[in-house]
């Protein structure tokens, strides 16, 4: 098993939001999250990257390693990523300049990974419809929302990790960016990593086939199942599935 979440909750000071989800995934899967406004989806990406301004319990293992409980850093080192749902603007560094921290470190000296790195930026931002002097400009300043969503992925793919997790990236783009986003995420899809995709709305799974479809309502997995699910939800809404299934 690639990840695993075992009675995995997450705490503010003032309350439990999200409420010991159980949840697995094998290399290759994409998993899809969904869930009204306010169910959890965002709070659980911040307690599975490790946000101190959420307290976690329960346990998060990848590749058999203990996660929970450890820094930000540490989890990233491991293989996590997650894209935000309202990326921040950072002033004085640019996309390279981050990803090399990320995964040089200090290391000025390697000037062929450098090298790599900056020729790999300028392609991964060509494959998302980006120009080419974005990769320079400072991280996310003056780029519209689609942009910052298109910046994420070059990120993802430059940083190549395990499980990779999507905060509503199709939110703010239109049609030809989402599917120049979903072709981002399938052309990554090597079978060897996994991919948690919180939305919103299922318009996304028209370009990107999932292995299984989650809905989370009051901080609980109320629902699971295949395609079909996010179908139900396009049809019905919401409110007629997590009734059906707290009755049950």
């Amino acid at each position: 098993m690639l990840f695993e979440l075992n009675g995995f909750s997450v705490s503010t000071e003032e309350k439990e939001i999200i409420k010991n989800i159980e949840l697995k995934l094998k290399e290759g899967e994409i998993h899809v999250i969904m869930g009204p406004n306010g169910s959890g989806k965002s709070t659980l990406c911040y307690g599975l990257m490790g946000h101190p301004k959420y307290k976690t319990k329960g346990s998060m293992k990848l590749n058999g390693k203990e996660l929970n409980g450890s820094s930000t850093d540490e989890r990233a080192k491991a293989g996590m990523f997650l894209a935000f749902q309202n990326p921040r603007e950072i002033s004085g560094v640019n996309i390279v300049n981050v990803s090399r921290k990320a995964t040089l470190g200090n290391d000025k000296t390697n000037f062929d990974a450098i090298l790599k790195l900056n020729e790999n930026a300028a392609k991964f931002a060509k494959d998302v419809g980006l120009p080419e002097e974005f990769i320079k400009r400072d991280l996310n300043v003056g780029f519209s929302g689609g942009e910052k969503k298109r910046s994420e992925i070059v990120q993802m793919k430059l940083l190549n990790p395990k499980l990779i997790i999507l905060d509503e990236i199709d939110s703010g783009l239109d049609v030809d960016g989402l599917k120049t986003v979903a072709d981002s995420i399938n052309s990554i899809r090597d079978g060897k990593r996994a991919f948690i995709i919180i939305t919103h709305f299922p318009r996304i799974l028209k370009y990107i086939e999932p292995n299984y479809v989650h809905v989370i309502a009051s901080g609980d997995i109320v629902a699971s199942g295949k395609h079909e699910l996010a179908l139900r939800i396009e049809k019905e809404g919401y409110e007629k599935i997590i009734k059906s299934n707290h009755n049950k």
